[in-house]
């Protein structure tokens, strides 16, 4: 069952995501709460994108707060990133900074 609360909270991180990098060329997922797509580049439109991220709601909101950093994450295997344009660094840091 999904928590509406954390729900809310995914949304709207998801969001600010997807306002400071528009675009389709990343689909980032966070199940079972929501997925976006976001990031400039070549749009998706059927089957499974090339460029994935997916994580958990907990593993979201530790990027958020900075307790987890993008790198331990992957290495760790908290995220999930596939393609060319998976790596948000930058954008999740750029995010934190601005919220």
């Amino acid at each position: 069952m999904r928590d509406p609360i954390i729900m809310a909270k995914v949304k709207e991180i998801l969001g600010a995501l997807q306002e400071a990098e528009p675009g389709h060329a990343v689909e980032v997922r966070v199940p079972p709460y929501s997925a976006i797509q976001c990031g400039t580049g070549p749009k998706h439109t059927r089957g499974t994108p090339p460029n994935v991220v997916e994580m958990s709601a907990e593993t979201l909101f530790a990027m958020m707060s900075g307790e987890l950093v993008w790198a331990n994450a992957v290495s760790t295997g908290a995220i999930h990133a596939s393609g060319d344009r998976s790596d948000l660094s930058a954008l999740f840091e750029k995010i934190r900074i601005t919220s």
